[in-house]
C-alpha cells in the first residue's frame, strides 16, 4: 500500500483499451463506424464517447472512457465508505455495452476502472473494480464455457482463488432481486481492490481489460450469421427489459454517474435501442426461450464443465 498510484500510466492504458476494442468490434461489424464525442464536465474532467449504432452486426455498441475529478464524493460513493466524505477524488475508467442484432449473439458489458480520494495530510484511498458479464438471449453451452474459461484465463496469474472468488462476486452484484434471477451467465466483478499493492492490482486490471476481447469475438463470429426471425427478436426485446432494470435500478457506476453530475448520454448509452416489456409473461416448457431460464440463468461452474 506504500506504493504511490501512477494515474497517468492507468489512464494511458485505459485509452489504449478503448481504441483497441473499438477497432476490432468496428471490423467485426464491417459497415459501420464509431461517432466520438469529446465531453468535459463542469465539476471537473470530461471524457471519451464512442457509440456506433444499427450496424450489420451490432445494434448498439457503447464504449465510453471518463476521468472525472471534483472535491466531493456523491452519496453513492460514500454510503459504504463514510470514511471518504469530505475528500476530493478522481475516477476514471472504460465502460462498455454491445447490443448485438442477432438474438442469438449475446449482449456483453465490461468495465475497468480506477479511483482515488485525497485529502490534506492523509494518505490517499485507492482502488480498483470492474470485470466483464454476459447476457445470452439463446443458450449455448460452448459459449458459456468458453467465456467463463477465458475470464479464468485472465485470473489465473493472480492466485487460484482469484477465479472462484471473482466469478461468486459476479454472480451476486449481477442478480436481479425483484425478479428473483440473474442477469445472464455472469463472469468476472471485483471491486475495492488494493491489497496486493497498485502495480499488482494494475496488472489485474489489465489483465481482465485485455481479455474482454478473446472471450466475446469468438462468440459473435460463431453466432451472427445463424438464421432468426420475429419470434427470436420479440424475446430478445423482452429480455432487454431485465437489462434496463438492472442498470436503472441497481447498477452502482450508473447511480454514481448521475448523483455526481456526470454526463447523462454518456452514462446511459448502455441501454439498448430497442426494448419491450410484457405482463407476467412466461415462456412455454420445451421452448428455447424456457431452456434460458431452466439451464443458463443459473449459477454453474461454466469454466469447469465439458
Amino acid at each position: 500500500m506504500s506504493e504511490h498510484p501512477d494515474i497517468e500510466a492507468v489512464t494511458n492504458y485505459l485509452l489504449t483499451l478503448q481504441d483497441s476494442i473499438c477497432n476490432a468490434l468496428a471490423s467485426e461489424d464491417g459497415d459501420s463506424t464509431f461517432r466520438e464525442d469529446r465531453w468535459q464536465r463542469p465539476e471537473g474532467g470530461g471524457g471519451r464517447s464512442r457509440v456506433l449504432e444499427e450496424g450489420r452486426v451490432f445494434e448498439k455498441a457503447g464504449i465510453n472512457f471518463s476521468h472525472v475529478h471534483g472535491d466531493g464524493l456523491p452519496a453513492s460513493a460514500t454510503a459504504h465508505r463514510p470514511e471518504l466524505a469530505g475528500r476530493s477524488y478522481q475516477a476514471l475508467g472504460v465502460s462498455l455495452v454491445i447490443h448485438p442484432r442477432n438474438p442469438y449473439v449475446p449482449t456483453s458489458h465490461a468495465n475497468v476502472r480506477f479511483f482515488i480520494a485525497e485529502k490534506n495530510g492523509e494518505p490517499p484511498v485507492w482502488w480498483f473494480g470492474g470485470g466483464f458479464d454476459l447476457t445470452p438471449y439463446y443458450g449455448f453451452e460452448e459459449d458459456a464455457r468458453h467465456w467463463h474459461r477465458t475470464a479464468r484465463d485472465a485470473c489465473v496469474p493472480f492466485g487460484d482463488e482469484v477465479y472462484p472468488r471473482f466469478k461468486q462476486w459476479c454472480d451476486d452484484y449481477f442478480f436481479l432481486r425483484h425478479r428473483n434471477e440473474p442477469r445472464g451467465i455472469g463472469g468476472l466483478f471485483f471491486d475495492d481492490l488494493n491489497a496486493w499493492g497498485f502495480s499488482r492490482s494494475f496488472d489485474f486490471m489489465r489483465s481482465v481489460g485485455d481479455h474482454y476481447l478473446p472471450a466475446y469475438l469468438p462468440i459473435v463470429q460463431r453466432r451472427r450469421d445463424t438464421p432468426w426471425g420475429e419470434r427470436e427478436r420479440a424475446f430478445q426485446l423482452y429480455r432487454r427489459g431485465r437489462y434496463v432494470e438492472f442498470n436503472l435500478v441497481y447498477d452502482r457506476g450508473t447511480l454514481f454517474g448521475l448523483q455526481s453530475g456526470g454526463r447523462t448520454e454518456s452514462i446511459l448509452m448502455s441501454l439498448p435501442p430497442q426494448v419491450s416489456w410484457r405482463y407476467d409473461w412466461r415462456p412455454e416448457q420445451g421452448t428455447p426461450e424456457a431452456e434460458l431460464y431452466d439451464r443458463f440463468l443459473r449459477p454453474r461452474d461454466w469454466a469447469d464443465e465439458g
